[in-house]
């Protein structure tokens, strides 16, 4: 499925704030050379962005609830044998 131009730009503005966010970080025992406020008004960015993909997915009908699961985690689902059920 192809994303929509509101999907393409949202990815950009996520990668963009990310690479920001690694390519400014310090070497120990530096400082930090953005503010405590940018660093929230970049988490708020984040979780706006987050927000709104969601939305969009759910417009879309797409799941994004999804996690991932291990082989030995217990499952909600229950295997039926086709040969198990009878006919009407």
């Amino acid at each position: 499925m192809e994303m929509s131009k509101e999907q393409r730009t949202l990815r950009m503005i996520r990668k963009t704030l990310g690479a920001i966010a690694r390519e400014t970080a310090p070497q120990p025992g530096e400082e930090h050379p953005l503010t405590e406020q940018t660093f929230e008004d970049m988490r708020n960015c984040f979780g706006v962005i987050t927000e709104w993909e969601k939305e969009l997915a759910e417009a879309a009908g797409i799941t994004t609830d999804l996690r991932p699961s291990f082989v030995d985690e217990p499952s909600d689902t229950k295997v039926v044998s086709i040969d198990s059920i009878k006919r009407l």
